[in-house]
């Protein structure tokens, strides 16, 4: 089975160098780290790296938890994440040495990678057998494909017989494929939503909308009185996608999607043309900034269009919030509020759900790649990474220290826990949703998110039909399926 698609690893790793990405652990920007960094965890439980490791163990005490009974034997675990900087950094490295300090006999050989290399070292690791024993991802199509080529192990018994982390739903589903369990959730949930200048708002009189046809309202005004609506930055493509995939979502919940990706529907249905053809109308409109297309969302170009008062709005993920805040946090408390991308009231009358979020519920997924030589699961291995993921990454010191970031464990109670007011409107939406589409760019086969980021571009540029777009679509799929 290790060597099923192994054709289809490579093919992939030749494309996805280029593959959008997240940073720190489940932002999109990339990281700007120049090296990798590792650390290794000795068997006495010191770590070689000079983190901040926090030697309270007491978030990691098992005593009392239903978990595998691990080895007293030695034993290495291998550890592959993308966390090259602070607090990422030191937050996963802590949870290590809680781990290590409650079982001095395991070392855990951690290699942080830069997140824009990542994907392809991974793909390369694997295909030349040196796959990590654990390793992080972010869900989607390429965790499909990783279990297809036989580096996965199915969690699906371990996770329904021992304590884990009360993940709510839309984590769960996104760690998950065929009804298997393959991931285990960490990092925190990114959603995304409309961040607006409420001075802008209120010196307009416009209100929140809550229909896509207010919203253009709302637009329409704003250009009245000589503001741009939209910031955008798309030169990367997937920041385009998230218009884009709203308006599908909006106008046919997950079924044209669902359907499409497996070729049983296509790309050209309803909802995909509906989209393309709103986000054309929006651009000849003067909803979005000029050029958008040569914009550079890594540069905070579109921020930049928030903090100057050239734009009104700016549909994002929730990552940005840590920007604003660092950037000018008096200038963000004051200005920046947050709503949920409006609802097609036709589509809503129609019986589509209109409660399906945009972004990632999973933050970054931990996958375990744990065999034998014959071909048989290495349960030593495979519980002591289970127990190191459930119970030390993800304990309640790591989730405090996401908190302190503005970021959202994906897990059950979180959501009362935040401070900050748009986090708690982005926590309530997700909480509620009843589903989470995860970025195209990040679920949908590499070769398929080139040719969509490549038609993000040129959707906002005027220079491709939204049915030319479904076309390129299915074409990249069934290469794909065929493949």
């Amino acid at each position: 089975m290790k060597r099923k698609l192994l054709a289809l690893l490579l093919a992939m790793s030749m494309v996805v160098g280029a593959f959008a990405g997240c940073s720190g652990d489940s932002g999109k920007s990339s990281s700007t780290a120049d090296t990798s960094t590792s650390s290794t965890t000795d068997e006495s439980g010191d770590t070689a790296s000079d983190a901040d490791t926090s030697s309270d163990a007491e978030a990691g005490n098992t005593s009392d938890a239903n978990i595998p009974e691990l080895t007293s034997d030695p034993l290495t675990i291998v550890l592959w994440d993308i966390s090259t900087e602070d607090p990422h950094k030191s937050m996963m490295e802590g949870a290590v040495a809680r781990f290590t300090e409650a079982y001095p006999n395991i070392t855990v050989e951690q290699l942080h990678q830069q997140n824009d290399n990542y994907k392809q070292q991974l793909i390369v690791a694997m295909s030349s057998g040196q796959c990590p024993d654990m390793y992080m991802h972010w869900g989607g199509g390429p965790m499909n494909e990783y279990y297809e080529s036989g580096f996965v192990n199915d969690l699906t018994e371990m996770y329904n017989t021992y304590d884990h982390p009360d993940f709510i739903e839309a984590a769960i589903a996104q760690a998950s494929y065929n009804d298997m369990i393959l991931a285990i959730p960490y990092g925190g949930l990114s959603g995304c939503d409309f961040f607006y200048n409420k001075s802008i708002f209120a010196e307009v009189g416009v209100e929140v909308p809550e229909t896509i046809e207010e919203l253009e309202a709302v637009c329409d005004k704003l250009l009245e009185a000589g503001y741009t609506p939209f910031s955008l930055a798309n030169s990367p493509g997937w920041t385009g996608s998230m218009y884009y995939m709203y308006l599908v979502a909006r106008h046919s919940g997950n079924d044209e999607f669902n359907a499409a990706y497996t070729q049983e529907g296509s790309f050209t249905s309803d909802a995909f043309i509906y989209a393309g053809e709103k986000i054309q109308d929006w651009v000849q409109k003067g909803y979005f900034v000029e050029g958008v297309n040569s914009l550079s969302p890594d540069d905070s170009q579109d921020l930049a269009l928030m903090y100057d008062g050239t734009c009104a709005m700016m549909l994002h993920g929730s990552w940005v919030t840590s920007n604003m805040q660092t950037d000018n946090a008096e200038w963000y408390s004051e200005n920046i509020g947050v709503f949920r991308f409006p609802e097609d009231s036709e589509a809503a009358a129609a019986g589509v759900p209109q409660d399906v979020e945009v972004g990632t519920a999973i933050g970054n997924g931990l996958s375990f790649n744990c065999w034998n030589d014959d071909g048989s699961v290495d349960q030593t291995k495979l519980d002591a990474g289970y127990v190191l993921a459930t119970q030390y990454i993800n304990d309640d010191i790591y989730n405090q220290q996401q908190i302190d970031r503005i970021t959202i464990p994906s897990i059950e109670g979180f959501d009362t826990a935040v401070e900050d007011p748009n986090m708690q409107v982005v926590a309530e939406v997700f909480f509620n949703a009843s589903n989470v589409q995860l970025w195209y760019d990040q679920y949908l086969p590499a070769n398929v998110t080139e040719v969509h980021k490549d038609c993000m571009n040129a959707l906002y540029a005027l220079e491709i039909t939204p049915e030319e777009i479904g076309q390129k679509h299915d074409a990249a799929m069934q290469e794909y399926l065929n493949g």
